[in-house]
């Protein structure tokens, strides 16, 4: 079974309705299904079988509650207090297709669902249940996870760095190291790999915010201007941030440690960066 198969068998298993209120596991559906790219789960598998994959289980679990975390930050950052955002991944969002109130919910209710759903999985490796969920949820709440990454939205005063590691490269980074953390391999090891991918991924954010159209990138694009938000483009301008987004890219596949695998991991993100440019940038790069 290939990754995206297994994270999304995965996720329908966590999602299973049960006794849940029928209109908040429907809006929970909505935002989870149908995915993105599934980066951030596929990292997490991806580190866990470059460390063995032993567990395949307990790697399982842990990629979709990875994916249940983003999904949940989505929910509440589209949200009015936030975004506002009427649009994602082509279709209305959460708080628009069921509600302010519902959407809150379903955020929190998928933040919650995370840690539960790896606490569910069938697993001899105790100790690498602890591990990994040390390491989502550092990833997620304070002082650098995306909690605190959303936060800094808030304040008067923004180191940009900071911001793309808390906002987006902590989840990235939690996604590389407990997937090895699953297989029982170096964790540390890993870290660099997630943060700089991450950092990757939002200063593509960005550019895509500044420069995508709005069926392309599948969300309100002007999002950054419109909301004074920091930003990659306005900082170091379209070319820095492009050059800033390779350079990233090429440094997190570099920091891929020696394992089975190695180049063609490093291979597919210095593909995923080329691929997450807007198609008029990535056309002009060729």
């Amino acid at each position: 079974m290939d990754a995206i198969a297994r994270i999304e068998r995965s996720l329908a298993e966590a999602l299973e309705p049960g006794t849940t209120p029928p209109l908040l596991s429907l809006a929970m559906r909505h935002a989870v299904f149908p995915g993105g790219a599934r980066i951030r789960p596929r990292l997490c598998l991806a580190a866990a079988e470059a460390c063995g994959g032993d567990d395949p289980a307990l790697a399982d679990a842990t990629a979709a509650a990875i994916e249940l975390l983003h999904c949940a930050s989505l929910v509440h950052d589209d949200m009015p207090a936030f975004d506002d955002a009427a649009m994602r991944r082509g279709r209305l969002t959460v708080h628009k297709a069921y509600g302010e109130p519902l959407a809150l919910l379903v955020g929190d209710a998928l933040i919650v669902l995370a840690f539960q759903h790896v606490l569910r999985c069938p697993t001899a490796h105790a100790e690498r249940v602890r591990t990994v969920l040390r390491i989502v949820s550092e990833a997620v709440g304070t002082p650098a996870g995306i909690v605190a990454g959303q936060a800094w939205e808030c304040e008067p005063r923004v180191d940009l760095s900071a911001y793309h590691r808390a906002k987006t490269a902590a989840l990235f980074a939690g996604a590389s190291m407990a997937g090895a953390a699953a297989a029982g391999g170096p964790v540390e090891a890993w870290r660099a790999v997630g943060e700089r991918l991450g950092e990757a991924y939002q200063v593509a954010d960005d550019i895509a915010d500044a420069l995508a159209a709005e069926e392309e990138f599948g969300k309100p694009v002007g999002q950054d201007a419109a909301h004074g938000r920091p930003s990659a483009v306005r900082e170091l301008g379209l070319q820095g941030a492009v050059a800033r987004l390779h350079a990233l890219a090429e440094s997190a596949a570099t920091a891929v440690p020696d394992c089975p695998g190695r180049e063609q991991l490093g291979a597919l993100i210095r593909q995923e960066a080329r691929r997450l440019l807007p198609k008029s940038l990535a056309a002009a790069a060729t």
